[in-house]
């Protein structure tokens, strides 16, 4: 493979968006070299402004303790807003449909405690089955929280036969049968095992046809694959952003409220001081006046520090645009997909061939018991790091920000050195 890496040098020397690599931090090995990362789908590299971002923060503290809420840099009581144009530009939403704020499952909780109302028969939420797990937790919960039986009011689509994804036609007929019993529909932008991407905006229309709410989980499709939220005709959608969006371990998430309920202030939710009307929220009065848009879902003061490290990403997506990382993502996929078919004979890719339904992400199945396993331990080894999902699968993503045609070719070229 000595060849194919020569060539895939050369194509990164071609492409201007290598450049982008030097802009963040690679791990290295224990001899010192630069290690080969496609794990961005599990935590993105830190880009090297976000250190900049975070110390501006720490100098702002020391230099002015609690004045820094109102004279900082960028001060701390609207810190959260300076997210909203690099947020807006990720999803397409309006910037009052946008909230920067808690963890993905804190928010997931808050926008089911308003979006998830059983009332009658209707009382079901329909997922896909293997979900993340957090998000099938959490899913339950809010059920059981209602005192209904998750064993009996969790519906989970599974593939058809030996496939490891799921056919649109599939979704839609799930969400057709349970018809006036389905209340939610919460659904992943991309799968977190297979990579598969689905069309939100079908999956929700279909929801919406029998009388249901569609909610979505964009934890591995922000940053990864463009979006059109308000478009999808989504009531609500949560993500992190320390995968693609480089914010740092445990990074602040965010969530989209569909500007039709920006104004509805009878849906209920778990009200917090930062949710409240900006105008009157130091009036200390009883009375909780939501803020308009997703803003009204907030339920305290942004944690800067965290925040910080996002800023810093964003100001890189918007530098660069989504449009040109897709497609750039889209070429460095493809040409993963065909090394893997060259030299890696034996592994099924189980993430869909078609490059519109799936981001940068392939996930690679081992027939061979205990195969999947070995091959992880031996590519970490060779200082090339992905992640296993037990029992069969290793997943591995070229993210484009940072990686490049020879980060593809060095993980080929020691996965076929493993066999």
């Amino acid at each position: 493979m000595n060849a194919a890496l020569d060539a895939a040098r050369a194509l990164d020397a071609a492409d201007p968006l290598t450049a982008l690599s030097t802009e963040f931090c690679h791990p290295l090995t224990a001899a010192g070299q630069r290690s080969v990362y496609l794990c961005g789908h599990s935590l993105g590299l830190a880009p090297r402004s976000a250190r900049v971002r975070v110390s501006e923060e720490m100098d702002d503290w020391e230099r002015l303790a609690v004045d820094g809420h109102h004279i900082a840099q960028r001060p701390w009581i609207d810190y959260a807003d300076h997210a909203i144009p690099g947020l807006a530009a990720l999803t397409g939403a309006r910037p009052h449909e946008l909230v920067a704020m808690n963890s993905l499952s804190v928010n997931l909780h808050l926008l089911m405690a308003s979006f998830y109302r059983p009332l009658g028969a209707r009382r079901r939420i329909l997922i896909e089955a293997g979900a993340f797990s957090s998000d099938r937790h959490a899913v339950a919960a809010q059920i059981a929280w209602h005192g209904l039986d998750p064993d009996s009011e969790l519906v989970e689509v599974r593939p058809e036969g030996s496939s490891a994804t799921l056919d649109a036609a599939q979704i839609d007929a799930a969400i057709e049968r349970e018809g006036e019993r389905l209340a939610l529909v919460l659904w992943p932008g991309v799968q977190y095992r297979t990579g598969q991407v689905f069309d939100c905006g079908r999956i929700a229309r279909s929801a919406h046809r029998v009388g249901a709410l569609a909610g979505f989980d964009h934890a591995h499709a922000i940053g990864n694959v463009p979006l059109d939220l308000p478009g999808d005709e989504a009531d609500f959608a949560v993500w992190c952003s320390y995968k693609y969006l480089n914010s740092g371990p445990g990074a602040i998430g965010g969530a989209f409220v569909h500007e039709r309920h920006a104004a509805n202030e009878a849906i209920p939710r778990l009200a917090g001081w930062w949710g409240h009307e900006p105008g009157s929220r130091f009036k200390m009065l009883p009375g909780f006046v939501p803020a308009r848009g997703a803003a009204g879902w907030a339920v305290s003061n942004p944690p800067i520090l965290s925040c910080a490290p996002l800023l810093a990403s964003l100001d890189i997506f918007q530098r660069v645009g989504m449009p040109a990382l897709r497609a750039r993502s889209q070429r460095l996929t493809g040409y993963f997909a065909r090394l893997l078919q060259e030299h890696c004979g034996g592994i099924e890719i189980v993430t869909p061939e078609d490059a519109l339904q799936r981001g940068c992400q392939l996930s690679l199945r081992f027939a061979t018991p205990g195969e999947a396993r070995r091959q992880f331990e031996a590519l970490h080894h060779a200082g090339v790091i992905c992640d296993l999902r037990e029992p069969d699968l290793l997943r591995a993503a070229p993210a484009p920000l940072y990686n490049g045609y020879a980060d593809v070719c060095r993980f080929v070229q020691a996965l076929a050195a493993g066999k």
